[in-house]
């Protein structure tokens, strides 16, 4: 009963306020903690104030709380006109009583530093605005307008301490902002330590790519992420990619899916990839790896399935008019709607927003494959293992979606074949490698399969050739002493042809004049075995006759002996 009391107790102290912001809530634990003021800090656009909104419109909207927003630098109407491109109405909340807003416009030169100071007048309106939606969500707008003019740290602190109680007693759940200081969280460097949770907004530029972060510095009675966590800014509001949960604990699956190439599928267990795996096809340019990227969502089409195609160098149309000369129709994908391209420059944005663009694309379109063409880009919006541990996240983030997934990525010709310029080939389950083989004068393609993780595979070289009709994989020719591809090979081939056709020419010739001989060995015989039969008739007729002779002899002499009358 103690433990179960203390237990509920714990639940009590630590109720959480769902913010409805993506990812923001599974950072947290569940949300910002409920009826206490939670301080967003950062520099200017790094998206507090857009935050502090948000909070407030998904609190009416998936959760219905009312909420109220006090703002010292912008009016009710320049911040409904700002929000609205996101999708947020405040001016219909607002007249459905579900929202309010109030302008508070404080001047540094009429704040009067003295004891007398305090925030009387703003309790009173905040008092006010609660009562009047019954809210239960409050945001302010930032601490450096309504503080700015103080100067001694023991008023500043004083009045900190009054507007948080004040905010605490009144029960509601508060977002409060404030401005970064140079080496501080906030400009005063005091409001960190009166707030019991603290969220970190950064904005920062290298390399001229922006990219915004978040972290939760501290938060009081509650476990939480720790890291730096991409942040977007999009029509839909502020969304946050949580990258810690790499626990490796996600489900694997032991259905197949096909490679959309049915000899490359024979290769593979004869089924092809595993439902949910991680594939990586690497090769120098010009060796076929988009063909193969294509054949695998040309064959999710064919399965019904719906299949998300991110591309960095190539635009749809692009990819779709190439494709459809080696006999892949993506376009009939595209309008059932079973596949989408999201083709967009490496250099746009920042790896942590292609990281959070990836996870947007997921949970709009929900595919059952994904395909990134190519990620040897990435490199160049991303400093030493920066682009690997984006890669990782994605990889991560699909299979604990039972998606499979496909990487391309293009090595440089003074890279060695079996190593990727990123160094994530043990991320991947499985890795298809092509290259180049020059023979003849002529250079050609070959294929071979590096790695399938939990499957038997095939440890042969095929040749991997682009036709009208689609990806063919062949054998190669294996001679004494030398591999053939190319016009080789099927020179060769036309010669061994000729040599089985010539074989089967003179063996038949030969089959005739055994045949031949065989017939006149037997008519031989037959004609032999007529002479016995005739031989042995003879020879019994004179048998016979000799019988009838030796008879007729002896019936004459006893004829003539009865003639003589002898005795």
């Amino acid at each position: 009963m103690v433990r179960q009391r203390k237990a509920s107790e714990q639940d009590a102290a630590l109720a959480k306020c769902p913010t409805g912001i993506r990812g923001l809530d599974e950072i947290t634990g569940g949300g910002l903690p409920r009826g206490r003021p939670t301080l967003v800090c950062g520099g200017t656009g790094c998206g507090k104030t857009l935050l502090a909104v948000e909070f407030l419109v998904r609190g009416i909207r998936e959760f219905g709380e009312p909420g109220a927003f006090m703002a010292f630098e912008e009016t009710a109407e320049e911040l409904a006109k700002n929000v609205a491109s996101l999708g947020f109405d405040l001016e219909g909340l607002i007249r459905r009583k579900q929202l309010a807003v109030d302008y508070v416009h404080v001047e540094r030169s009429e704040i009067e530093e003295t004891g007398e100071y305090d925030l009387e007048g703003l309790f009173v309106r905040l008092n006010a605005m609660i009562k009047g939606v019954g809210a239960k969500r409050v945001a302010i707008d930032s601490l450096e307008a309504l503080f700015g003019g103080l100067l001694k740290e023991e008023i500043l602190r004083a009045e900190l301490r009054r507007l948080f109680r004040w905010l605490k007693n009144t029960g509601v759940t508060a977002v409060i902002s404030a401005e970064q200081g140079a080496n501080t969280f906030t400009r005063h460097g005091l409001e960190e330590y009166v707030s019991d949770c603290v969220i970190a907004l950064d904005h920062r530029v290298a390399d001229q790519i922006a990219t915004r972060r978040l972290r939760v510095v501290k938060y009081r009675g509650s476990a939480h992420g720790t890291n730096e966590y991409p942040v977007m800014i999009d029509e839909h509001g502020l969304s946050v990619l949580p990258v810690s949960s790499l626990s490796l604990a996600h489900a694997v699956s032991r259905q197949r899916v096909s490679t959309g190439i049915a000899r490359l599928d024979t290769m593979l267990d004869g089924k092809g990839y595993y439902r949910g795996s991680s594939v990586l096809v690497s090769g120098t340019a010009g060796t076929g790896k988009t063909s193969l990227a294509a054949a695998f969502a040309d064959g999710s089409g064919r399965r019904g399935e719906r299949c998300l195609y991110v591309a960095f160098e190539e635009s749809p149309a692009q990819i779709m008019r190439n494709m459809a000369s080696i006999g892949f129709d993506l376009d009939t994908w595209v309008r059932k709607g079973l596949l989408r391209f999201h083709a967009v420059r490496p250099t746009v944005y920042g790896l942590e927003q292609h990281l959070v663009a990836i996870h947007k694309l997921v949970e709009e379109f929900h595919p059952a494959a994904v395909v990134v063409d190519p990620i040897s880009n990435l490199p160049s919006v991303g400093m030493g293992n920066e682009p690997s541990f984006m890669l990782l996240r994605v990889i991560d983030f699909l299979k604990s979606r039972d998606i499979t997934s496909l990487f391309t990525s293009l090595t440089s010709g003074a890279t060695e074949t079996e190593q990727t310029e990123l160094g994530i080939s043990s991320m991947m389950d499985t890795w298809l490698l092509l290259r180049t083989v020059e023979t003849s004068w002529e250079r050609n393609r070959l294929l071979y399969v590096l790695k399938s993780r939990g499957m038997w595979h095939s440890n042969q070289v095929r040749e991997f050739v682009l036709t009208r009709k689609g990806v063919q994989i062949k054998d190669v020719y294996v001679g004494p002493g030398a591999v053939l591809t190319g016009s080789a090979r099927v020179a060769q081939e036309v010669q061994d042809q000729a040599a089985a056709v010539t074989q089967r020419q003179t063996i038949a010739r030969r089959q005739r004049e055994l045949e031949h001989e065989r017939r006149r060995v037997m008519a031989e015989m037959q004609a032999l075995r007529s002479k016995s039969t005739t031989l042995t008739e003879e020879l019994k007729i004179l048998a016979r006759d000799e019988g009838s002779r030796v008879d007729m002899a002896a019936r004459s002499r006893t004829g003539i002996a009865r003639a003589r009358r002898a005795d």
